[in-house]
């Protein structure tokens, strides 16, 4: 298989260095005048002086990982204005102090920290300090775990550290990496499960309040729900569509209530499982009171919410109940869409319940006493299967005695559900509660076996365990516990690149590649700025370069145009170095690396629809690159709704498009590849057939599509009104961690043609 990503993919951030002559770099004094350790050895704060705070852009730390470690290093980059608005730097501008958090620190150890100080011209430099810090007392054990299986160099994973969520001491979540060590502990000095990581913080709800602790170690309550009727929360902190849903219980419902509030503990919406059952149960026929009971508390509780969440490709929030199913509800209205779970169960003896139950696909087994509903990487459904049968209901179905992680592939529109993947390690790991499974990158998971041995039973564990995308066991730690008590619903972070302030989750930076000749045959790319602020976006169009990369018959001048909605020209460059940019360009590293490549700097570029066409000087052909640098992503706009056309044919005359999902969080996305529809728009000879292939950053293909009808998430583009024209025509939805990604669109039956290929971001 060929690996495209490398070539075509072109780094969305900013790579700066030194370059010729003076600059800010060399004219600014930044000196390190002490440390201060923070709440935990896990935090330091280190003191610089700064001759000229004016010029500075950001500061980068990193620490340095321990001999003999695996994990990446622990990085983050806090720009300067968000130093200001923490107030560890003080204006007015000019020379002055800056107080910088480093957190991630090992404990009872001599920590090598290198910073990074970037400015305002692109320059940059670096300097390094020691950090000593003292031992941590763990009263949890996570600092001692019975190897099962240490990660070693030769294995690979998309994640490096693990949110363990415990109730085991006042030093709630710990934060460890996939060497064993631990890194990180909770500074509110509260014993509390119900966390999760979200806006660069960790959220923490204690009783009915929420609180929101940095990494730094600061934190604050950010809402009381009490007013609200919510007497305490209990199990999961989960991602909801635009903030986090909380399971709460009230005077009048026991764990049956989900709340979704923002990154500021406001509430943006709420629902009542009690009513909502009642209301489909009372429609249906049957009386709900021979099911609903709102104030029975476990082991009797009728519900047991456990775990939900937001599914952006069909605005629905799915919420697992452990004593019942899983449930899918429309997100606005809470109307009933479908309903997964244990056909033995009493619930499945109510037809107003049964009529939205999903038939099991033959060979598939269903969730029984499931925890940690997630959407994966293709839309499918993932969670812990404990096996536990239902301990309020009667009949209660199915028991097992083993727990594992399912993977659920759903046709709505024949209503099956048809399991594709499980891990249940020979059928031997008891663990009937509070387990999780979370996938990072594409077939990477964090399994969490919460209460191994069983409830009641004495000297009981905790078992953490990482697969990797071939599927391979790549750590696996065991810990003391009782049940749900040491590690509960574990989640995978990423703290190897920490932007401060959050880089949010989207699409970004647009590339493609293609074949460029004359008339229609040309490489064009469009892109789509939203919001309300002007962007600054560097555009490159390469060829000669593109042949160090095996790349044959590549352009030998390209020619790059920039157009408006209006086709009215907003820029042009054939050799780089002659625009107005080009010093902007080199400062960021972004210089072509041949003279006769193209690029443009455009700066303040006001939201609206452009087109960029790279064609060959004097009309010569070859194989092209088109790409887009979005320099200061942080912002009230985005690139939207990439898309790129080209001719397609053979080999490698292919259509390449790359995007990114940045920063640290997942995206869903539409990705179409059209073709036979473009003729209605002038377009000679279109691709009568196109197919459409997505790669990770590894090239690993990891969906594909010849006809968009045959995916089983066509209803999903049936609802968001972008099914391809033709039913020729390819489409995929995926939810998409960060992380850079290829399209390639070939013709079926090497079948040629001019064809076009579209990411849409989800919002």
């Amino acid at each position: 298989m060929k690996t495209y990503s490398v070539i075509i993919i072109g780094a969305i951030f900013m790579a700066f260095s030194h370059f010729a002559g003076s600059n800010q770099a060399d004219n600014t004094t930044i000196t390190i005048i002490g440390q201060t350790a923070g709440a935990t050895p896990f935090i330091s704060k280190l003191t610089l002086v700064v001759s000229d705070t004016s010029v500075l852009k950001s500061i980068e730390f990193t620490i340095t990982p321990k001999p003999g470690s695996v994990t990446r290093p622990l990085s983050a980059t806090y720009s300067n204005n968000y130093l200001v608005s923490r107030g560890f730097e003080h204006p007015p501008a000019g020379a002055g102090e800056v107080v910088l958090p480093v957190y991630g620190l090992y404990d009872g150890y001599t920590n090598t920290v290198r910073l990074t100080y970037r400015f305002m011209d692109g320059s940059s430099k670096q300097d390094s300090t020691l950090i000593t810090t003292t031992a941590f007392t763990d009263p949890c054990g996570y600092k001692n775990p019975k190897v099962l299986q240490a990660r070693t160099r030769s294995t690979e994973l998309s994640y490096d550290y693990i949110m363990v969520k415990g109730s085991c001491s006042d030093f709630s979540p710990a934060i460890i990496d996939t060497d064993g060590a631990l890194r990180w502990v909770g500074t509110t000095g509260f014993s509390s499960a119900i966390t999760t990581f979200f806006d660069n913080a960790v959220y923490l709800a204690h009783g009915p309040q929420l609180y929101r602790n940095e990494l730094d170690g600061s934190f604050t309550l950010i809402g009381d729900y009490s007013s609200i009727g919510v007497t305490d929360f209990h199990h999961n902190n989960d991602h909801g569509k635009a903030g986090l849903l909380l399971e709460a219980d009230t005077a009048t419902a026991i764990e049956s209530l989900i709340i979704e509030v923002d990154a500021s503990g406001n509430v943006l919406k709420q629902w009542n499982m009690v009513d909502i059952i009642t209301a489909a149960m009372v429609a249906g026929g049957d009386d709900p009171t021979q099911f609903v009971h709102p104030l029975a508390p476990f082991p009797g509780d009728w519900f047991h919410n456990n775990a939900a969440t937001y599914n952006r490709a069909d605005d629905s929030l799915i919420i697992s109940s452990r004593e019942n199913f899983l449930i899918c509800l429309d997100y606005e209205t809470s109307a009933i869409k479908w309903i997964l779970g244990d056909p033995t169960k009493q619930w499945y003896q109510f037809p107003s319940l049964r009529r939205f139950a999903l038939t099991l696909a033959p060979g598939s087994l269903p969730p029984i006493g499931q925890h940690a509903v997630s959407i994966t990487y293709d839309q499918n459904i993932l969670v812990h299967d404990n096996g536990l049968q239902s301990l309020g209901h009667t009949p209660a179905g199915a028991n097992r005695t083993y727990a594992s992680p399912r993977k659920y592939k759903l046709d709505l529109n024949a209503k099956i559900a048809t399991e594709v993947w499980n891990f249940e390690m020979g059928q031997t790991i008891n663990s009937p509660v509070c387990s999780s499974v979370y996938e990072d990158a594409p077939l990477n998971y964090l399994i969490d076996y919460a209460s191994v041995g069983g409830l009641g039973i004495p000297n009981g564990s905790a078992q953490l365990l990482g697969l990797d995308a071939a599927g391979e066991t790549i750590f696996y730690y065991e810990y003391p516990s009782d049940p749900c008590i040491v590690a509960y619903n574990s989640s995978a972070l990423h703290l190897e690149n920490t932007k401060f302030p959050r880089v949010g989750p989207q699409p970004r930076n647009l590339s493609a590649r293609g074949f460029v000749s004359g008339g229609d045959n040309v490489l064009i790319g469009g892109f789509i700025i939203s919001g309300t602020e002007p962007k600054t976006i560097v555009l490159r169009a390469l060829g000669p370069s593109l042949s160090a990369f095996g790349v044959p018959d590549v352009l030998g001048d390209p020619v790059l145009s920039v157009y408006d909605s209006s086709h009215t020209l907003v820029a042009t460059n054939d050799d780089w170095q002659t625009d107005i940019g080009a010093a902007f360009i080199v400062a960021n590293a972004l210089a072509p690396g041949n003279p006769s490549e193209s690029a443009t700097l455009l700066q303040n570029l006001v939201p609206g629809a452009y087109t960029v066409v790279v064609t060959g000087k004097g009309s010569t052909p070859g194989i092209g690159l088109v790409e887009l640098y979005d320099l200061w992503p942080i912002s009230n706009s985005a690139i939207e709704n990439l898309s790129s056309r080209a001719p397609v044919g053979t080999g490698d005359n292919v259509l390449i498009k790359g995007f990114i999902v940045g920063d640290v969080e997942s995206a869903t996305v539409v990705v179409r590849a059209l073709g036979p529809s473009l003729a209605p728009f002038g377009v000679s000879d279109p691709l009568s057939d196109p197919t459409l292939t997505i790669y990770d950053a590894k090239g690993a293909a990891i969906a594909s599509n010849d006809n968009w009808q045959t995916d089983p998430n066509n209803i999903v583009l049936q609802r968001l009104g972008l099914t391809p024209p033709n039913a020729s025509e390819s489409a995929l939805v995926l939810h998409l961690p960060a992380g850079a990604y290829t399209a390639i669109v070939r013709g079926a039956n090497d079948s040629t043609g001019t064809a076009l290929a579209e990411v849409y971001p989800l919002h």
